[in-house]
């Protein structure tokens, strides 16, 4: 079993590993731009650069066993030279190299038999705009993240402006879903192949940016009993070792669509650190460094985790409001460190245990917007 894991991203999905990294005897040695990142807080080494700097990567992999990954804006090329030198990666960088371009990942998605939004390059239609038909998504390939790199567009004036501003950018052309819910679930699938799947929850997004996930989801048994085959296949396929985020729609009729697939930890997860036996973070560590996976089962009737986001741009630490959100009943404050507000940004998260599933959905409502009336009164 590894003891030392690398990490690539300093944000906050690396700083919740600590606890379960000492939980579990284990060093982080972080990869990260900025001294002010939060996971340079609690690691027990950090190596200074950019994300997709393989140099800095490489320093990484001689202070470590393994290297995982925060977020997968990687230079995969780069990181395929530091693997056959022998660095190992989990997941693998062939576990990564579908999902990365987002076209390659619908595509994949596509030829697994996995229910996906119809889908095309860009490419393919930009000489034929008027042929288009609205609403649609536009989104970045690469690099997107929060909303980031994701348009809905409602008419060609719309899609032209948005082109201007994307110039030579390469690009995936998506139909517009006209979703009931978004749906997400974390799955984690070891080095002996076992896989384990955390319950299906309910994701509620505000331009773009979860704000808050309800655990579980209000849907049928026959909903979760497709989720999970579509996460068992998806791991599968692809022979991952690790923790990755499923999002997908469902539809008024009661169809599944694949929306996106995170090869990481996932935001929508969050609620597992105080809402399941496991958390997403340890079963991270667990898969990457051969301990046995462990249970993913909640220990409540149910959880939601509100995203503390960005409402102003300020340097604050916000604490009038951190000591009102930490005395809520039954609440869980997560707060990242980060010394910089700007609009949008996840600053912290707080999590509110439910004890009864009756109306649960109400309840986690209810709860949810008490929370962010904190959080967003002036």
């Amino acid at each position: 079993m590894f003891k030392r894991v690398g990490v690539i991203g300093g944000g906050q999905l690396a700083w919740m590993m600590a606890e379960p990294a000492k939980k579990l005897g284990i060093e982080l040695i972080v990869q990260t731009p900025h001294l002010t990142d939060p996971a340079v807080a609690i690691a027990k080494d950090t190596v200074l650069g950019a994300i997709a700097d393989a140099t800095a990567t490489a320093q990484l992999a001689a202070a470590c066993d393994v290297i995982t990954f925060e977020n997968e804006f990687v230079n995969l090329p780069a990181l395929q030279t530091l693997a056959a030198a022998g660095t190992r990666f989990y997941p693998s960088l062939n576990s990564l190299a579908p999902l990365l371009d987002k076209y390659d990942q619908r595509c994949y998605l596509k030829n697994l038999g996995l229910p996906v939004p119809n889908f095309s390059d860009f490419s393919a239609f930009k000489h034929s705009l008027s042929d288009l038909t609205f609403p649609l998504v536009l989104k970045t390939r690469r690099h997107g993240y929060d909303g980031q790199g994701t348009f809905i567009l409602s008419n060609l004036a719309e899609l032209k402006a948005t082109l201007t501003r994307l110039s030579g950018i390469p690009l995936l052309l998506e139909e517009f879903v006209p979703f009931e819910r978004e749906l997400a679930v974390i799955v984690a699938r070891s080095l002996q192949g076992e896989i384990v799947v955390y319950p299906v929850v309910e994701t509620q997004q505000a331009q773009q940016v979860c704000r808050r996930v309800i655990a579980p989801a209000n849907v049928s048994t026959e909903i979760v009993a497709e989720i999970e085959a579509i996460a068992h296949t998806l791991l599968s396929s692809l022979n991952a070792i690790g923790v990755f985020g499923i999002e997908l729609f469902l539809t008024a009729t009661g169809k599944v669509l694949v929306n996106e697939i995170a090869p990481r930890t996932h935001n929508s997860g969050h609620y597992t650190i105080d809402a399941c036996t496991t958390s997403q973070f340890e079963q991270q560590l667990r898969a990457v460094c051969g301990f046995p996976l462990a249970s993913p089962h909640l220990t409540c009737a149910g959880a939601i985790m509100v995203n503390l986001l960005g409402y102003e741009n300020a340097t604050h630490d916000y604490q009038e409001k951190c000591q009102q959100l930490a005395a809520f009943p039954h609440a869980h404050l997560h707060w990242y460190g980060k010394t910089e507000s700007r609009v949008g940004r996840k600053l912290g998260h707080v999590t509110v245990t439910l004890a009864t599933s009756t109306d649960l959905q109400y309840e986690a409502e209810e709860i949810g917007q008490q929370i962010e009336e904190i959080w967003y009164a002036e």
